[in-house]
């Protein structure tokens, strides 16, 4: 999963930050992908799960931030967006702390993170960018 110089928004902040988040889903992918056993990709799993649990709340602060600065008029929306994201690492960290290790559960977290990062970055947040042009921010 590369990063596309076309998700650029134009606001370095908000850019630096999506390719982080992509770096970090692309790494725990391709570790959940290796021939490696179970056991030796569960630390890759909960830093994972430890980095989105923290980075996210900051990315979609930082994002929301923008919205308002520039007055993007579908911000309610795309806020509610980031907020069941958060809702749903919150879920899948408490259900992950109950069940352990079950490699299904995490095979849907990633297959969930990376379908929402894509659509998400490639889709919603690139509105903002167009919206910000038009209006010469």
């Amino acid at each position: 999963m590369l990063w596309k110089d076309k998700y650029n928004l134009g606001v370095e902040q908000i850019d630096a930050q999506h390719r982080e988040l992509f770096r970090r889903v692309s790494d725990f992918l391709e570790v959940l992908r290796s021939s490696s056993s179970w056991e030796e990709r569960v630390g890759k799993v909960n830093e994972t799960l430890s980095f989105m649990k923290d980075y996210v709340i900051t990315h979609f602060r930082d994002e929301e931030a923008y919205q308002i600065q520039i007055g993007y008029p579908e911000y309610d929306a795309h806020k509610q967006t980031h907020d069941d994201m958060v809702s749903y690492v919150a879920q899948f960290a408490a259900e992950y702390e109950q069940k352990g290790y079950d490699e299904k559960l995490i095979q849907q977290f990633a297959g969930k993170l990376l379908a929402w990062l894509i659509h998400h970055v490639a889709a919603d947040d690139q509105k903002i960018g167009a919206y910000a042009k038009k209006k010469g921010v």
